[in-house]
């Protein structure tokens, strides 16, 4: 516990406290001695960016019974990595950066049910680069995360209903094989199709 409390840059004293919150894990043990490792450091480390950044200790325990309890990388990629999409590994601090403010428990579980967000270790797996920096960047604008999580599930029943249109499109005319290689004209269609539909829009708007 001093060897941990030292690397960790806390006190023995405040370690047991974080230890009798549950902030952190028990550790191993083996007759008298008590082993903690990597995983341990990494959750002080991360409760004290947390904490710097502004966070109370109702609000990281509340974190870390999310993290703990959430979906794991393997159930977020599912059947394998996305084909188009990069993955993105971040830590909870970074992952508190990109929405200041925005990282509460319940956005956390919107965001893990939807299949954005995945746990790997002390480490949150993004499923998509694009979709974090889109999210990120309308949270700036001033958009509650909240709101952009509803969006985003809005978002997925129309998307799968599309992917469903055009797959049943092509396998009515071509081989199962060209759904992969046609997969580039049907996002033309929709980005074109919204980009005619926010037009409309903006002109009844004007």
């Amino acid at each position: 516990m001093e060897e941990l409390a030292r690397l960790a840059g806390v006190t023995v004293r405040t370690l047991r406290f974080y230890r009798e919150r549950k902030l952190i894990s028990p550790p191993r043990r083996e007759g008298r001695i008590a082993w903690y490792d990597d995983h341990h450091l990494a959750r002080l480390r991360t409760i004290t960016a947390l904490l710097e950044r502004g966070h109370t200790l109702n609000g990281i325990a509340e974190l870390a019974e999310a993290f703990d309890h959430g979906r794991d990388v393997g159930e977020l990629l599912g059947m394998g990595a996305p084909t188009e999409e990069t993955p993105v590994r971040l830590t909870p601090e970074e992952l508190a950066d990109h929405f200041a403010g925005e990282v509460t428990p319940e956005n956390l579980a919107a965001a893990m049910d939807l299949g954005y967000l995945g746990t790997d270790g002390e480490e949150i797996v993004h499923i998509s680069r694009r979709l974090l920096d889109v999210s990120s960047a309308l949270v700036r604008e001033g958009i509650p995360l909240a709101e952009v999580l509803r969006a985003g599930r809005e978002v997925r029943t129309h998307t799968e209903a599309m992917a469903d249109l055009f797959a049943e499109l092509i396998l009515r005319h071509a081989p199962e094989e060209a759904v992969h290689r046609l997969r580039p004209l049907a996002r033309s269609v929709v980005d074109a199709e919204l980009s005619l539909a926010m037009d409309r829009r903006l002109h009844k708007q004007g």
